[in-house]
């Protein structure tokens, strides 16, 4: 068999594993299912980067899980242009050339289809697939990556007035948001909180979110520290300002809502929680609802109730 129908046959069948995996999981993978065919060949490494013995390009790429983005042992990022960037592996311009760094740019040449595995909580990862490599930025040390078909056709697109640009950013955004920055958050902050909702304890994954302190049109960053788990009641009257978190996770239930006479709806799931610490918090304190941005969004509370 030649190299690249090896290639083919293995990237059709990695891909096939982890599409089932993601059917299976609601895309929360456990590592130790990462593991592909009779050998028993783990789909995610430690250095990030999954080269097959043999054959030239890349087949996975991994970043590590962390509370907070600038914790994570490669800068991750989003570009100005709306695309992700996939840093190489080390920023030494001598490694360049690297075992790793030669398996990216082969994918990237070749255009070979990458699966990449983002962590969400220790142990665990989304998996977004298929990702392709178009651009390298030696300078920076860094690839980008498309996440679709459309990034990847705009990409290569010409596009020279400045409002196409805009246009392939603001698709890019979108994609990014969708696929990485909402799942990556909502998923971490339910790990954070053990799956239940912060203010009543509900231990429904399907009915929980990650509800923003401080939300993205505010310039609210997607950490586990910008958001609390709550379900669906809970988290939509937090957004309507009926609910207030003061900074010492004591919560308040707006005025004219107490007032109000209705069914046990309304008793017990709004009005009986009034004055209550929140009854779930994360165990690392770092993981916590960050204080500053809680008196912030406190403030917004008194003011819409007053």
């Amino acid at each position: 068999m030649s190299d690249e129908a090896l290639d083919e046959e293995l990237r059709a069948a990695a891909f096939a594993f982890v599409t089932d995996l993601v059917r299976r999981t609601g895309n929360r993978i456990p590592a130790y299912l990462l593991m592909l065919g009779g050998q028993r060949r783990s789909l995610i490494i430690p250095r990030g980067i999954l080269k097959v013995h043999g054959l030239e390009a890349a087949l996975s790429i991994r970043t590590a899980y962390a509370a907070r983005p600038e914790d994570r042992p490669y800068d991750d990022s989003i570009g100005a242009d709306g695309y992700p960037r996939y840093k190489w592996r080390g920023t030494d311009p001598a490694n360049y050339d690297n075992y790793d760094n030669e398996a990216l740019r082969a994918a990237m040449i070749q255009g070979k289809p990458l699966i990449w595995f983002i962590g969400i909580a220790p142990g665990l990862y989304e998996a977004l697939l298929p990702v392709y490599l178009v651009g390298e930025e030696p300078d920076q040390h860094q690839f980008v990556v498309a996440l679709d078909e459309e990034m990847r056709a705009q990409w290569h697109g010409e596009m020279f007035h400045p409002i196409d640009l805009a246009r392939r950013r603001e698709y890019a955004l979108a994609v990014v948001r969708r696929r990485i920055l909402q799942p990556v958050f909502r998923e971490g902050v339910l790990a954070a909180y053990t799956e239940r909702c912060a203010l009543c304890r509900l231990h429904r994954a399907e009915l929980l979110d990650a509800a923003h302190i401080k939300s993205d049109a505010e310039g609210g960053e997607p950490i586990i520290p910008n958001g609390i788990a709550m379900c669906a009641i809970h988290h939509r009257a937090f957004d309507a300002h009926m609910i207030g978190i003061r900074p010492d996770y004591v919560i308040h239930i707006r005025e004219d809502v107490l007032s109000e006479e209705d069914g046990p709806t309304l008793r017990h799931a709004l009005q009986g929680l009034h004055r209550q610490p929140l009854l779930v918090v994360p165990s690392r304190p770092q993981l916590r609802p960050d204080r500053e941005l809680l008196e912030e969004r406190y403030e917004r509370f008194l003011r819409a109730a007053s």
